[in-house]
């Protein structure tokens, strides 16, 4: 009983914390490669995006 009012307690703490930096890091803008503008303005994109771009340039084909 001891051992699972630990785990208990252990993941309650964990998701308050995750609920906190949650809502501390709202406006944030995030290190994906589609979300930041540095990237975008070098051309790098998302490998998901350039996959589906090149699959529809070989469809057209």
């Amino acid at each position: 009983m001891k051992l699972f009012l630990l785990t208990l307690a252990f993941v309650a703490i964990a998701m308050l914390l995750l609920v906190l930096y949650a809502l501390t890091h709202r406006g944030r803008v995030g290190q994906h490669t589609s979300a930041n503008p540095e990237m975008r303005r070098r051309g790098v994109g998302c490998v998901q995006s350039q996959d589906r771009e090149a699959r529809r340039k070989s469809l057209k084909q």
